[in-house]
């Protein structure tokens, strides 16, 4: 398992740390950094970077102000709406997620020391991302994950989801409810192997290919989705294959099993002390 940990001070300007996180990133996820002197570092599976004016950024009402959207773009509007939602989380101490998927893209803003398990389909393994305050995680749809608190504190996070609610039956996935869809879907390919209409006939290759996802094929997407190429939606969609997926999810169990939450090093509690005396002096009187 890749532990990705890195901190406000990994190398002179914090790259060297967002540079050696990106090594061990799966395909489609991204990590920003959104840093106390107003610097915005990224990184992705190609590397480590500064976001800046001059790039991924565009003008703000005003000059001299910039944006970087995240979900939706520029001309989102009524008639042409960005479908997501925006929440805030409160993750109870020393404690982790189901690991689950989303149906929609979801990001992440962690204000405390949190953990990220995501399942790579490419290395074949769980990469696990160790998030602090400021840092923010974004994951593409259907790749398996799980969100963990490793401090004594409950964690505050910000969290967007494209396309679905909480109560959607599509918002997350657990190993449990993709084994039962994957019965069913099983149930379904036997029907229609016999004639029967309606049944969705998936392979069971289960091949990788290394576009960063798997499928029963080498089509389709290149953002680390679990999916089955040959099934597309009349929506455009890329059709799940929930084996697969169960599989993962039950993979991310088992390190959450054998490696626990994770833990928080003595500095990150130093640096925790300190922002809350920093709490203080900066809250309202």
């Amino acid at each position: 398992m890749f532990d990705g940990d890195f901190g406000a001070g990994s190398g002179p300007s914090g790259v060297r740390g967002m540079a050696r996180l990106a090594r061990g990133l799966p395909c489609g996820v991204e990590v920003f950094h959104l840093r106390p002197d107003g610097r915005v570092l990224f990184a992705d599976r190609e590397g480590a970077r500064e976001l800046g004016p001059s790039e991924e950024f565009l003008r703000f009402i005003d000059d001299g102000q910039f944006a970087h959207y995240l979900v939706g773009d520029a001309r989102t509007s009524p008639e042409r709406p960005s479908n997501a939602t925006y929440k805030l989380g409160v993750v109870g101490p020393r404690s982790a997620f189901t690991p689950h998927a989303h149906g929609g893209e979801h990001i992440v803003l962690s204000l405390g020391h949190a953990s990220c398990g995501v399942y790579d389909p490419v290395r074949r393994r769980v990469t696990e991302v160790r998030l602090f305050p400021g840092a923010m995680i974004r994951i593409p749809e259907m790749m398996p994950h799980s969100f963990a608190n490793r401090g004594a504190r409950p964690l505050n996070i910000l969290a967007a989801n494209t396309g679905f609610g909480i109560d959607h039956e599509d918002y997350a996935i657990t190993a449990d409810e993709a084994e039962r869809r994957a019965a069913g879907e099983g149930a379904a390919g036997v029907a229609e192997s016999e004639g029967v209409e309606g049944g969705h006939g998936l392979s069971t290759a289960g091949r990788v290919p290394t576009d960063g996802r798997l499928s029963t094929d080498g089509r389709g997407p290149t953002d680390g989705r679990i999916a089955t190429a040959d099934r597309v939606s009349a929506a455009g969609r890329v059709s799940t294959d929930y084996g697969i997926l169960a599989a993962a999810l039950r993979d991310i169990e088992r390190v959450q099993r054998v490696g626990g939450v994770g833990t928080v090093s003595a500095r990150e509690r130093l640096a925790a002390g300190l922002r809350r005396a920093a709490a203080v002096l900066e809250g309202p009187r």
